[in-house]
């Protein structure tokens, strides 16, 4: 057995193993037919042209023609196209694949894989390589895992050791993401990359943001944590049927609403799912089955990826699928998703004509309508029995007859429910409609609240009381809203149910109440969301309520910093006039609020965006407003939506005290549903514990020395990367802990010392931003507590050592008493220095030099001596990159000043987008730019060189004026 253990002779050998005995072929990278700078394995990819087209075989020359046009397709790629370039190809294979071929010329379409059908995907050669170096033997990229189909790179693997506790599965991803930028033809005919450390496995499409990646997991295993763990991962996802459907099925291009493109992929319960209604009606039977996904875990993807792939199965002829949304209108998030998603033959019907029309007409397309529409017609539409229905948030289909309707327009069709809330027993119509008697638990796929919050793919729920007194009589309001919701519309009680609104009205009116509220909001919303960047929503009783928490918001916060969503029909009075907006015009307010740089912090609501609304920027909702069950669970799960590496949790600060009894507000029968909100209060119980077990590492440390002495002293008990990395995995729960409590007149006694923690913290993080999931970014409100009173490692900086040449560096060596300690100070303010320039490139490569350095150092390859001579080798070249810095505040007003001045120039026929012509002169000047450059003819040449390569030459500004008051700005701000 080695003893060294690292990534190839440990979690590269298990995935070439495992992978072989999955059915692909193992071959070295060096033993490949390919060049250095090839992509395709161009020899098995004629092999495979010839193998599956009998057209080919008759005339081999023809698989050339088919290699040049893809090698067109990947040698034209830009790190900025990548996604459409990958979105060409995957067209290419499956549905521009033409060519003239056939009997005199006659285009016929030509296969590059056999799909689907065992004995077709047999047909394609599965082959693993590893140490794929890429565009050239010298200084190339080199490529852990690359997995080949018919000669194609359709995945790339990349691997970390599992040594290092702070190198995790996030930096092998980071590189994937680095090499889509360096070397994006390795990825045009990509259809997933993964990466894993040995105890996380994760994988992700092309440009997908890491915090995006998923983890893939089975039906029985759900651990994380040891190689076992992974290799259970990688043996159920990799295997070359599934590779080939996620390939044809489960990724698809959508559009966002900047016109960005981006590739999706499935996650494994949208996978497991779609499967299981795909097989049903393949096979004929169940005709029904009922699926509950978690709120927030992507049920409206899992319809699309299943409507794709049935309507593209031959032996289902051609079917309907049909997608029934719960809302009364048809703007919500399937609708959004489906219409992002570039599918073909999609269509709505919004009217009960529409819907009559697409039955009788007997179209054969993915239809979204809304299940009122049923409601609305009476006896059979369509008998056929190849529709397949799929009806999102089941359980209102019992409301009135709608389940039974649906039944008899459609006798024959498929029936899938799908619910984001547990399903109660009571509800039968609900289990009748949907449950199939073979799935003994009621449903056919579930994926619980734990799953998703495990998986990342939501957010952990806390709610926060508040004062008792800001809380309404609850005994009164319980006995009044009970009986409002259980005896509601009972025509006989008519009178009753009008005292008890009245009576509602005048718990939830209180002028006093509401004012307090406000003020509760404003000041929990400045203190404890905005500073990190968040947003949050207001759900209050009634529309008149709207109008009197905006009103009172808007003296505390400012009239911009809220607004009302609302359904303004009924308003015979014009009293929400203000606020009754089109489709469009709410979309723009909503997307408005998305934007993290827009001053719109809150939205008001009372019954709009409860359900189907995604803001993932959202994290508070401050609730004054009675629910339970259903329509609460959707409600909080607003806030659980993944968004930064900052956002840990949504938050529902509770006014009415429906969460005094979390056991009643969310009452199912999953009691599971019962844990899923937990009291904020429960972390001020963990935090003395999490923060005793900090201090630990520092056992005898006199923490009131200030300085790099103190710093210094703290560092001498984290001395290998094993320490450090130990502390940083505990620092980063007290710190989320922390940054979700504060701020807080609890948190008082253990600020000083949770201070001086976060400065170790700071001291000993890699500098170059590897171990990202334990070294990550500090929140807001700890910055600003860390840069109190003191910067972290500020030491006296001793330039006469800096600018000593390598004799006199020598004898200064000699005379220093304490080796050590001159080292760590050097190193401490070098420290201190690259973290002060983080996003400066310059900064960025000494990081990644100093943490080499240490590593050498660490590992006995060098003495202490050589460590600080090095160490001061780097200190010079950041004291010289520090003088060269041009303080941030004058950039951004030099990019205000190109701003306004590009601005004064556009009209209509001059469609200039400002914020990319502003981008382009920034980034070019900041590359030819020099210090002092104003002062030299030739760095003014430089300059005017590269601006007028984008004002003249790209953008066709022939303006002399334009272009010389540019150019001043320039030399006035860079």
């Amino acid at each position: 057995m080695p003893t060294n253990f690292n990534e190839d002779n440990t979690i590269e050998q298990m995935i070439i193993s495992t992978l072989k005995n999955n059915g692909w072929k193992y071959v070295p990278a060096e033993e490949l037919p390919r060049m250095y700078s090839d992509v395709l394995v161009e020899p098995m990819v004629k092999e495979a042209l010839i193998r599956l087209n009998p057209e080919i075989a008759e005339d081999p020359s023809r698989a050339d023609e088919v290699i040049y046009k893809l090698r067109t397709v990947i040698l034209s790629v830009q790190p900025h196209n990548l996604v459409t370039q990958n979105e060409v190809f995957k067209k290419m294979i499956f549905e521009e694949n033409s060519y003239p071929f056939g009997k005199d010329g006659r285009m016929i379409p030509i296969r590059f894989f056999g799909t689907m059908r065992k004995e077709d995907l047999a047909l394609n050669e599965y082959v693993i390589t590893n140490q794929w170096v890429y565009p050239q033997a010298e200084g190339g990229k080199r490529l852990d895992i690359v997995l080949l189909i018919n000669g194609f790179p359709i995945a790339i693997g990349e691997l970390k050791t599992p040594v290092r506790s702070a190198i995790t599965w996030l930096d092998a991803a980071g590189d994937i993401a680095a090499y889509e930028k360096s070397i994006p033809a390795m990825f045009v005919t990509n259809v997933f990359n993964f990466a894993t450390e040995g105890k996380c496995y994760r994988y992700g499409s092309i440009n997908m943001p890491i915090n995006m990646w998923g983890p893939w997991h089975t039906a029985t295993h759900k651990a994380e944590g040891g190689l076992a763990d992974v290799k259970i991962s990688v043996e159920d996802m990799i295997t070359p049927d599934k590779v080939m459907d996620i390939f044809q099925f489960f990724t698809m291009f959508a559009t966002d609403k900047k016109y960005r493109k981006y590739k999706i992929i499935c996650r494994y319960q949208q996978f497991e799912g779609a499967n299981m209604i795909v097989d049903r009606v393949v096979a004929g039977y169940p005709k029904k089955g009922l699926i509950w996904h978690f709120q927030g875990s992507g049920k409206s993807l899992l319809m699309v990826f299943a409507a794709q792939k049935l309507r593209m199965i031959p032996e289902l002829k051609n079917p309907t699928v049909v997608i029934v949304d719960d809302r009364i209108d048809l703007e919500t998030q399937i609708t959004a998703t489906f219409n992002a998603s570039d599918i073909p033959n999609l269509t709505s019907a919004s009217t009960k004509e529409e819907l009559l029309s697409f039955f009788r007409g007997d179209m054969r397309k993915i239809l979204i309508t809304t299940i009122f529409k049923f409601g609305e017609v009476s006896g059979e539409l369509n008998a056929r029995d190849n529709i397949i229905v799929m009806v999102d948030e089941a359980h209102r289909t019992q409301e009135g007859d709608l389940g039974e309707k649906m039944r008899i327009a459609l006798p024959n069709a498929f029936f899938f429910g799908l619910t984001g809330t547990p399903i109660n027993r009571v509800d039968k119509n609900t289990f009748a409609t949907f449950g199939a008697e073979e799935d003994r638990t009621g449903y056919m796929s579930r994926y619980s609240f734990s799953d998703s919050i495990r998986d990342g793919a939501t957010l952990p729920l806390h709610f926060e009381p508040v004062p008792v007194e800001l809380h309404v009589d609850k005994d009164k309001l319980d006995r009044e809203f009970d009986a409002m919701t259980e005896e509601a519309g009972l025509s006989k009680e008519e009178k009753n149910e009008l005292s008890r609104r009245v009576n509602m009205k005048a718990i939830m009116y209180n002028p006093a109440r509401i004012r307090k509220v406000c003020e509760h909001i404003a000041k929990h919303f400045k203190e404890k969301i905005e500073p990190n960047g968040y947003k949050g929503q207001v759900v209050v009783y009634d529309r008149e309520c709207c109008l009197m928490y905006k009103e009172v918001l808007d003296e505390l916060l400012g009239e911009e910093a809220t607004t009302i969503v609302m359904d303004t029909n009924n308003d015979k009075e014009d009293r929400y006039k203000k606020y009754r907006r089109d489709r469009d015009q709410e979309g723009k307010v909503l997307d408005y609020f998305r934007d993290p740089h827009s001053p719109l912090k809150l939205v008001i609501v009372t019954a709009k965006l409860l359900t189907g609304f995604d803001a993932p920027i959202l994290q508070a909702m401050y609730l004054d407003k009675p629910m339970k069950d259903h329509t609460l669970l959707q409600a909080i799960c607003r806030t659980n939506r993944t968004y930064d590496q900052g956002k840990t949790h949504g938050l529902i600060v509770d006014y009415i005290g429906i969460f005094d009894d979390v056991a009643k507000a969310l009452d199912f029968d999953e009691n599971s549903m019962r844990r899923i909100i937990t009291n904020i209060e429960e972390i001020k119980k963990q935090l003395p514990a999490l923060l005793k077990k900090c201090l630990s590492y520092f056992m005898g440390v006199d923490r009131t020395v200030e300085g790099w002495e103190g710093l210094m002293a703290a560092q001498d008990c984290l001395p290998t990367n094993k320490e450090k990395d130990a502390f940083a995995a505990d620092y980063r729960v007290l710190n989320r802990a922390w940054d979700a409590l504060s701020p807080d007149s609890f948190l008082n006694p253990y600020k000083v010392d949770y201070q001086w923690l976060s400065r170790v913290y700071e001291s000993v993080k890699p500098t170059d931003g590897r171990g990202g999931l334990i070294w990550a970014s500090l929140g807001a409100k700890t910055i600003e507590l860390v840069h109190q009173n003191v910067l972290v490692g500020e030491a006296d900086e001793d330039m006469d050592i800096l600018s000593m040449d390598a004799d006199l560096i020598d004898e200064f060596l000699e005379k220093q008493k304490d080796l050590k300690k001159a080292t760590k100070k050097v190193e401490i303010n070098l420290v201190a220095k690259i973290l002060k320039h983080t996003n400066d490139p310059k900064f960025v490569r000494l990081g990644e030099k100093l943490e080499a350095l240490r590593e050498k150092h660490e590992q006995g390859l060098i003495t202490s001596i050589e460590f600080l001579k090095l160490l001061l080798e780097l200190a010079k070249e950041a004291a010289q990159a520090e003088k060269e810095v041009v303080p941030e505040q004058e950039i951004d007003k030099g990019i205000a000043a190109l701003t306004e001045l590009f601005n004064g120039i556009k009209n209509k026929s001059t469609p200039v987008i400002v914020e990319r012509i502003v981008a382009d002169i920034d980034s070019i000047v900041k590359i030819v730019r020099f210090d002092g450059w104003q002062n030299t003819t030739a760095g003014k040449q430089e300059v005017k060189k590269a601006l007028r390569s984008v004002v003249w030459i790209k953008y066709k500004i022939k303006d002399k004026e334009v272009f010389d008051k540019a150019y001043n700005y320039i030399e006035q701000y860079y």
